[in-house]
């Protein structure tokens, strides 16, 4: 008997099979959940569809984050295929390399609009048009990092971007109680991914951090994914509205 026995969840942004949401749908698949991926134009379809393929997934559905219409879309084709689900899981965050590099006060307007909508906006919205199809006592859950809360080196905009994740999290949370439906956010530490390679010095920071987090070591996509797992399971049935650091205790440390 699995922790998410009769239990569906969305994924958003499934990258490849080193991603941390691939890690987050293969736990939930082991713990007896059906899973459906989104994908974000023709570019990811086939890789998507891979993944899905790969794990057992149920169907997979475009969407661009940025596309009201889209959106949408998407949760249209969810409504037919599932009716009601449970769990929604964010994992989208993007900002243009450029924007991550050198000083944040030089960062464009434009960069920082993009990174905004695509990392933070897209919670919000993908929440709304979720929201009429989430059962009671369902579950959405994000992706976060440190420098949310402190200045990182080569982070910048997506630092801030990450921030007012954070803060959407919360206020979601207050929305979606009265439904009863939990909002969270998983604050990882750094994870060998795609995305990570965006990053200048990542392999300064991921060794800096195996060498001073209290447990000595660097968390695992599988580490997130367990804690993703309790976060839409029913052991969290009264938590909403908090930053749940999966990072080896590295974020207590005042270094």
């Amino acid at each position: 008997m699995g922790l998410l026995d009769g239990k569906k969840a969305l994924v958003f942004g499934v990258a490849n099979n080193k991603s941390i949401a691939y890690a987050i749908a293969r736990n939930f698949i082991e713990q007896g959940a059906e899973v459906a991926f989104s994908y974000a134009g023709e570019k990811l379809e086939s890789r998507v569809s891979k993944v899905s393929e790969e794990l057992g997934g149920k169907f997979i559905v475009p969407c661009d984050v940025t596309k009201d219409e889209e959106i949408e879309a998407c949760f249209n084709t969810v409504k037919e295929k599932w009716g009601k689900f449970d769990i929604l899981i964010h994992s989208v965050a993007y900002a243009p390399g450029d924007a991550l590099k050198d000083r944040y006060v030089d960062t464009k307007r434009a960069d920082f609009a993009l990174a905004m909508d695509i990392s933070v906006y897209s919670l919000v919205a993908i929440t709304k048009y979720a929201e009429p199809l989430l059962n009671e006592g369902a579950s959405v859950i994000c992706m976060s990092y440190l420098g949310a809360e402190r200045v990182i080196k080569n982070y910048n905009v997506m630092g801030v971007a990450k921030s007012a994740l954070e803060a959407s999290t919360k206020y979601l949370a207050a929305d979606m109680g009265v439904q009863k439906i939990r909002v969270n956010a998983i604050s990882a530490g750094p994870i060998k991914t795609l995305a990570a390679a965006g990053i200048s010095d990542f392999k300064k920071i991921f060794n800096h951090i195996a060498e001073n987090a209290p447990l000595r070591d660097n968390c695992t996509q599988e580490d997130v994914g367990k804690t993703a797992v309790y976060l839409a399971s029913d052991l969290s049935s009264a938590v909403t509205g908090e930053v749940i650091y999966v990072d080896n205790g590295y974020n207590i440390m005042g270094i």
